[in-house]
C-alpha cells in the first residue's frame, strides 16, 4: 500500500475515533464503558501475547485516557467568574496535560521497543583501532586504578587499543593555583597518577587549563590521539572484559553509525534504594530508561550518548568539531548535533560496565540537578522543534527526553491542589463523586495498568512518583534557574568518597519534614470537616483520599531522607569465577562467589593439605588467565589475608581481605571481578521480577507508614549530621581496615567470621576447626539417622 494512502487511512481513523470520544454520555454509561475496557485489558494481558496483543492493550487504554482528558477540558473547569478557582483549575489541567503528553509520547516511543541481535565478530586483523578515554577530576587513585586496569584487560588485540587517563585534576592551571595548598595537591595528584599510568601501561594526559569541563577534557584527548573509535568511560565506570567484543562489530555494518551506547549498571544502591532497603530485590530507577526507554529510542534512531559506556566514531566527532560543550550535558548535546547531521546511533541492551552511584541524598540531588539543567539548556538553546536535519520522530524523541525534566512543576501542583479545597473551600474541579469515580478513578486504574504492563519488570508501582517527589522539592529551583538564564548553569562534579558510618538525617531533610507536616495537618482537617462539619459533601472524601496519597508519598520520602549507614565499604558483585589461592606454598583451586575491591568470599573443598603447625593466614589470589593479558613487571596476583572460614557441607566458605594492592593486583582484580559480563546480567535479572499493582500499592503504603517513624526516631536521637568526606588514601585504607561483610549475601549462606586480630588462629587452626565442625555435623547426622531407623527395625 502506498505510504500516502496509509497516512490517509490513519488520519481518517483518528478523526473518527476522536469524534466518537467527544460524544456526550451519562455518568453510568461512562462507568460501564470504562469498566468494560478494564476487563478487556485484563483479558488481553492474560491471554494475548505478542505484538498485536500488546498494541491492542495499549490502544484500548489510550481510549479511556483520551475520554478522561476530553471530560476534564470540556466539563470540569470552574466558571471564569470565580477567578481564583478558575486560575487554579487551569493550572491543574495544565499539569494533567503535561502528564498526558509524557504518557502519549512514551507510548509512541516504547510501544514496540527494538531488540538487536549481537554484532558480528570480526577477525582481529579487521578490527578498528580504539582509544579508551577515562576522564577524571577528583576521583581517588583506588577508583582510577580499578577502572584503568579493567580497561587495559579488555578482550581486544593489544596493539589495537590505547587507554588514556585524561586528568583534569592535575592541569597546569591547578598546579599553579594561587592557593599553595591546592597547588601542592594538584602537583602531588599529577605525580601519583603519572606513576600509576606508567605501572599499568596507560597513557597519562592533562592540559593547560580547565576549559569547558568534561567536554574540553575529552576534546583534548581527541587532539592527542588518532584511533578510529573512541570509547568514553567515567572514572568510576569499570568495563567488563567483553566490552569491545560485544559492541564494536556494529560499526562495520553501518558507515554512518556514530554511536554505540550501552547501559549504565551499578554495584551500589542510590540513596533511595539504600534507605528503603530495596537494592537486592527491586529494579534500579535507571533500568526503566536503559531496558525500555533506550530500546524504544533506538527503534527511531533516537538513542543518545549518555556520557559513559559508549563508543563513538572519530570521523563523526571531527565533523561536528568534537564533543559539544555549550551546555553542561555534553553527552546528549553531542548526539543531538550528530543526529542532525545525518549520522545514526545504536543501543546495545547488555550491561557491560559496573559503575558507582552517589552515596548520599545531597550528592544524588546534585547529580540530578545537573542532568535537569543540562537537558533544559539543550531544549532552550537548541530546540529540537527547529533543529534542521532531524526527522519528525527524532524531534519527538529528543523533546520527550528534555521536557521530562519539567516534572517538578506538575508534581508539586498535584501536592498543593487538594490543600486549596481542604483549607479554603476552593473548588478547582467541577465534578461530583459519581463523575470522579466514572472518569477519574477509572483513568487512574487504566494509567497504572498501562505503566505496569510496559514497565512492570523494571519499574514497580508508584516508584516513579516517589523518585519525582524526592527530586522535585529541590529541582524546582534548578528548573527555574535555567529557564531564567539558560547559559548560566555550570558543570559540577558529583561528590565522591563520601562515607556514612551511622544512620543520620540528610542535611536536606527539612523540606521533607515541612511538607509532611502540612499534608498531615490537611489530612486531619479534612477528616474533621467530613465527620463533623455540616454541609460538607462526599467530595471532601475524594479530595481527602487524594491528599492521603500525597501524605503517603511524603512519608516514604521521609524514609529516604533518613539515611542508613553504608554496610559495604566497597560495593561487591556475585561473580562465581574460578581462581587460584596460594597459601603457605600450597595452590588451591577455588571459586570466587562474591568480590569487591576490598575483599572477597571464596568456596573451596573442605579438606586442604596442611604441612606445618606455623602456617600463616596470608597468601595470594589470582585469576585463571584467559586470552590477552597485559605485560607487566608486577605479579598479577592479589595479596590476601584469611578473615574467616565456615563449613558449608562438603565445602568451606572462606572470607579473604585484600592487603595493599599493587598495579598487578588491580589487573588480577579486573580478571576476577570484571572478567564475565554475565555476572552483572544475572544480578539485574534476579531483581527484575514483575510487581503487580496490588502488591506494589501495599509496599508503597508500607514505606509511607514506616518512613515518618524512622525519621522522627532519628530526629529525636539527634543524629542529623553531615557525612564525612575521606581523602583517597584514608578511604582506601579504611575500606581495607573496616572490611565490613556485605549485607547482600543470601540468607542461606553462613556469616563470615570477623577478621582475625593479633594472636588469632593460624591457617592450620582454622582448617582444623573447620574439619572438626564437619565431623561433628556428620556424627550428628549419623546419630539422627540411627534414631530414625531404630523404630523402623523394631516394627519389622
Amino acid at each position: 500500500m502506498p505510504p500516502f494512502l496509509v497516512r490517509t487511512i490513519w488520519l481518517a481513523s483518528a478523526a473518527v475515533t476522536l469524534l466518537l470520544l467527544s460524544q456526550p454520555l451519562g455518568t453510568d454509561v461512562q462507568l460501564e464503558m470504562s469498566l468494560g475496557a478494564i476487563a478487556v485489558m485484563i483479558l488481553l494481558w492474560l491471554f494475548a501475547k505478542g505484538r498485536t496483543g500488546r498494541l491492542t492493550f495499549l490502544a484500548i487504554g489510550s481510549l479511556v485516557v483520551l475520554r478522561y482528558i476530553y471530560w476534564r477540558l470540556s466539563s470540569t473547569l470552574p466558571p471564569i467568574g470565580d477567578l481564583p478557582g478558575f486560575t487554579a483549575g487551569v493550572i491543574l489541567i495544565a499539569a494533567e496535560l503535561y502528564c498526558f503528553y509524557i504518557l502519549a509520547v512514551s507510548l509512541v516511543i516504547n510501544a514496540d521497543p527494538l531488540r538487536r541481535p549481537p554484532p558480528p565478530q570480526d577477525a582481529d586483523d579487521d578490527l578498528p583501532t580504539v582509544d579508551i578515554f577515562v576522564p577524571t577530576y577528583n576521583e581517588d587513585r583506588h577508583i582510577l586504578a580499578t577502572t584503568l586496569a579493567a580497561a587495559k584487560s579488555l578482550d581486544y588485540p593489544a596493539h589495537k587499543f590505547t587507554v588514556w587517563l585524561l586528568d583534569d585534576g592535575g592541569t597546569d592551571q591547578k598546579c599553579a593555583d594561587g592557593d599553595p595548598h591546592k597547588a601542592e595537591e594538584a602537583r602531588a595528584r599529577r605525580k601519583v597518577l603519572q606513576a600509576l599510568c606508567a605501572d599499568l601501561g596507560v597513557s597519562y594526559l592533562t592540559r593547560r587549563r580547565n576549559l569547558h569541563a568534561k567536554a574540553g577534557n575529552l576534546n583534548n584527548g581527541l587532539q592527542n590521539s588518532i584511533s578510529e573509535i573512541v570509547v568514553v568511560l567515567d572514572a568510576d565506570h569499570v568495563p567488563f572484559r567483553s566490552f569491545l567484543r560485544d559492541t564494536i562489530g556494529h560499526f562495520g555494518m553501518d558507515p554512518k553509525l556514530f554511536l554505540v551506547q550501552t547501559p549504565h549498571a551499578f554495584l551500589n544502591p542510590d540513596p533511595i534504594e539504600r534507605n528503603l532497603k530495596t537494592f537486592e530485590r527491586m529494579p534500579s530507577e535507571n533500568e526503566m530508561f536503559y531496558a525500555v526507554g533506550q530500546c524504544g529510542l533506538d527503534k527511531w534512531n533516537g538513542s543518545f550518548f549518555c556520557g559513559s559506556a559508549a563508543l563513538l566514531r572519530r570521523s563523526a566527532l571531527d565533523e561536528a568539531g568534537g564533543f559539544s560543550g555549550i551546555t553542561i550535558t555534553e553527552d546528549c548535546e553531542t548526539a543531538f548535533e550528530l543526529h542532525s547531521r545525518g549520522w545514526t546511533s545504536l543501543y546495545v541492551d547488555k550491561p557491560l560496565i559496573a559503575g558507582l552511584q552517589p552515596e548520599t541524598l545531597s550528592a544524588f540531588i546534585g547529580q540530578r540537578s545537573r542532568w535537569c539543567q543540562g537537558m533544559l539548556q539543550i531544549m532552550l538553546l537548541k530546540n529540537p522543534l527547529f533543529k534542521s536535519g532531524l526527522k519528525p520522530i527524532q524531534r519527538l524523541c529528543y523533546l520527550s527526553s528534555m521536557t521530562f525534566w519539567f516534572f517538578p512543576l506538575p508534581r508539586l501542583i498535584f501536592m498543593a491542589a487538594p490543600l486549596l479545597y481542604i483549607f479554603f473551600d476552593m473548588k478547582i474541579v467541577v465534578a461530583n463523586v459519581d463523575e470522579a469515580i466514572a472518569y477519574t478513578a477509572t483513568y487512574i486504574v487504566v494509567n497504572l495498568m498501562m505503566q505496569n504492563y510496559l514497565y512492570g519488570r523494571v519499574r514497580w508501582p508508584f516508584v516513579s512518583e516517589l523518585y519525582e517527589y524526592v527530586q522535585g522539592l529541590f529541582l524546582i529551583k534548578a528548573t527555574a534557574a535555567v529557564i531564567l538564564s539558560p547559559r548560566k548553569p555550570t558543570f559540577n562534579v558529583t561528590a565522591k568518597n563520601v562515607s556514612l558510618d551511622h544512620d543520620q538525617l540528610s542535611p536536606l531533610a527539612l523540606p521533607y519534614f515541612i511538607v509532611f507536616a502540612v499534608l498531615f495537618l490537611a489530612q486531619a482537617f479534612a477528616t474533621y470537616r467530613y465527620s463533623f462539619e455540616p454541609g460538607v459533601t462526599n467530595l471532601m472524601l475524594v479530595v481527602g483520599l487524594w491528599n492521603l496519597f500525597n501524605l503517603i508519598t511524603a512519608g516514604a520520602a521521609l524514609g529516604v531522607a533518613t539515611e542508613r549507614r553504608q554496610t559495604e565499604t566497597a560495593p561487591s558483585l556475585p561473580v562465581d569465577r574460578p581462581a587460584v589461592l596460594n597459601l603457605n606454598g600450597t595452590t588451591i583451586d577455588v571459586t570466587v562467589e562474591r568480590i569487591s575491591s576490598a575483599r572477597c568470599r571464596i568456596r573451596m573443598d573442605a579438606v586442604v593439605p596442611i604441612r606445618r603447625s606455623d602456617d600463616g593466614s596470608v597468601g595470594t589470589l589470582a585469576a585463571i588467565h584467559q586470552g590477552h593479558v597485559p605485560l607487566l613487571s608486577h605479579a598479577r596476583t592479589i595479596p590476601v589475608r584469611v578473615a574467616g572460614i565456615t563449613a558449608a557441607g562438603e565445602e568451606s566458605i572462606c572470607d579473604l581481605v585484600f592487603e595493599t594492592l599493587t598495579p598487578g593486583s588491580y589487573l588480577a582484580l579486573a580478571d576476577i571481578m570484571y572478567g564475565d559480563a554475565g555476572a552483572m546480567v544475572r544480578f539485574q535479572q534476579r531483581r527484575r521480577t514483575h510487581k503487580d499493582i496490588l502488591s506494589g500499592t501495599g509496599q508503597f503504603i508500607g514505606w509511607g507508614l514506616y518512613g515518618p517513624i524512622r525519621a522522627l526516631a532519628c530526629l529525636m536521637t539527634g543524629t542529623a549530621q553531615r557525612p564525612v568526606e575521606e581523602d583517597a588514601p584514608k578511604a582506601a585504607a579504611g575500606a581495607r581496615r573496616r572490611a565490613a561483610d556485605p549485607d547482600t549475601q543470601p540468607a542461606s549462606r553462613p556469616a563470615a567470621a570477623a577478621p582475625p586480630a593479633e594472636g588469632s588462629p593460624s591457617w592450620l587452626q582454622l582448617m582444623v576447626e573447620t574439619e572438626n565442625a564437619q565431623d561433628e555435623a556428620e556424627r550428628g547426622r549419623r546419630t539422627s539417622d540411627r534414631m530414625v531407623a531404630a523404630p523402623t527395625g523394631l516394627r519389622s
